[in-house]
């Protein structure tokens, strides 16, 4: 049998491939082999699920949510709270990684908080409308497993240092409507954090809330803005 050598070397780069795939790094944290990285949190799941809590609540989102615990670590330690958020990701990274890191944990409630990523084209292009979609996925998920849902509003972004020019903030203003509305329709609680958060041009508050050179992530007085509207909704 003849091969030519466009053959042969789309062979060779597909064992390349195989063989280097736990080693390619993706938006998100994890590798070919693991897309949404459900290894990160595999540890300390396992834990866990060992240990039951009638009041947990699992937060669910991206950097913002991870940074949350390097801003405040207390929030996380002094309530029942844990931290599920990964730098980076998308919502379909998190649709993956839904079940073993918030249903397996057993929580009483899930604080889901993403889409902005999404706008950036972290791992490339989507519909605001999909985007939804994969945040209402994950809610429908839970309340079938009895697990009280609050589907927090994408934060404002004037722009992405990192994919700048998207103009990103009428992007979610649209996204955060369909959200809301479809909590409204649905009896699930739509937290808040726009509109305390956001400037006159659709923008997180500069310096108050984020730094210059940021524009995404909030500062420590931007997650106690966020702390007041969270613990706010979860009492009641």
């Amino acid at each position: 049998m003849k091969y030519n050598k466009l053959t042969i070397i789309i062979f060779l780069l597909s064992i390349i491939m195989s063989n280097n795939a736990q080693d390619i790094y993706i938006q998100g944290g994890g590798t070919l082999m693991d897309w949404a990285h459900l290894k990160k949190f595999e540890k300390d799941n396992e834990r866990l699920k060992k240990i039951n809590d009638p009041n947990r609540v699992v937060f669910m989102g991206n950097s913002i949510t991870e940074g949350w615990s390097n801003f405040d670590k207390d929030f996380f330690i002094n309530n029942p709270f844990v931290n599920r958020g990964i730098s980076g990701q998308t919502t379909p990274q998190m649709l993956i990684r839904f079940r073993p890191d918030v249903i397996n944990l057993n929580p009483k409630s899930v604080v889901i908080l993403a889409g902005i990523n999404d706008i950036a084209g972290n791992t490339g292009p989507i519909s605001l409308e999909n985007t939804a979609e994969n945040i209402i996925s994950m809610a429908e998920i839970a309340k079938v497993n009895n697990i009280k849902v609050y589907i927090c509003s994408t934060l404002p972004a004037i722009d992405f240092p990192w994919s700048p020019g998207l103009e990103p903030g009428p992007k979610v203003i649209k996204l955060n409507t369909i959200l809301k509305n479809y909590c409204i329709k649905n009896n699930i609680t739509y937290v808040d954090y726009f509109s305390s958060m956001a400037d006159d041009e659709g923008g997180l508050k500069v310096p108050e809330y984020t730094a210059a050179n940021d524009l995404v992530h909030p500062n420590l007085a931007g997650y106690k803005v966020m702390e007041k509207i969270i613990l706010s909704s979860l009492e009641k």
